[in-house]
């Protein structure tokens, strides 16, 4: 399984006119149970880079490759839950076929059991994010996509929640592209790092992290964070 990712540019056309570029040149791949990161400024084109890994969007230059029939996962910046049905039932209408098994596993891990029967608007926020990792993770993706998943948690909230991601992940093989704008879920649940500029975003430096997930302990991070801070000075 392999995602490969090379594009050349990106245009948007302006109401009075004019023409944007939006994405710049950039090529990367990922591996099967390898979890890529992008990191970049707001406004810089991730969501439009994410529209063209997902074949939402077509209008690009470039190319990206996908294995064939790849079952895709995506975990958006709002959960994006129907309000009208409950927990259990929304995680079923993206995957069907999924067992009593797998979703009972599936709730364990995000603490979801208590909440079966809930509507999305009985849920906080840090609840609902669950629901919608359980979803994703339900029709068993090869391909999944985290857009900002831990996006305006608090830091406990957000902590938990990166641990299991990271438990989700490391159950099956699966490519994983994370979004966020926070170094410390990258270098926690990355393996490589992406920077991307500014827009047209381009990637400036891809940081490799050669520590296993499971094995990054404190000390570990903070010696990953201080390589990082130096690259970041040597790149200015």
């Amino acid at each position: 399984m392999r995602l490969e990712v090379e594009i050349t540019g990106k245009t948007f056309r302006s109401a009075a006119g004019g023409t944007h570029e939006v994405l710049a040149p950039l090529k990367f791949a990922l591996q099967s149970g390898e979890v890529g990161v992008l990191i970049g400024p707001s406004g810089c084109g991730k969501s439009t880079m994410l529209r063209i890994i997902l074949g939402l969007d077509a209008d690009f230059r470039g190319h990206v490759a996908r294995p064939p029939q790849a079952r895709i996962g995506m975990v958006f910046q709002e959960p994006r839950l129907l309000p009208w049905r409950s927990v259990e039932q929304n995680v079923r209408l993206a995957a069907p076929d999924v067992t009593d098994a797998k979703l009972s596993e599936l709730f364990r891990i995000l603490e979801l059991d208590a909440h079966r029967n809930h509507f999305p608007g009985e849920l906080s926020l840090g609840l609902a994010r669950r629901v919608a990792l359980a979803r994703a993770f339900a029709v068993e993706p090869d391909l999944l996509v985290l857009d900002e998943p831990l996006a305006s948690l608090d830091d406990a909230l957000a902590g938990r929640l990166r641990d299991e991601i990271a438990a989700l992940v490391a159950s099956r093989p699966v490519m994983t592209l994370l979004v966020t704008h926070s170094l410390d879920d990258a270098v926690r649940l990355g393996d490589r790092l992406f920077f991307l500029s500014p827009r047209p975003a381009r990637i400036v430096q891809e940081v490799p992290i050669a520590i296993p997930r499971a094995m990054r302990s404190e000390a570990a991070l903070t010696g990953i964070r201080a390589e990082l801070a130096a690259l970041q000075l040597e790149s200015k």
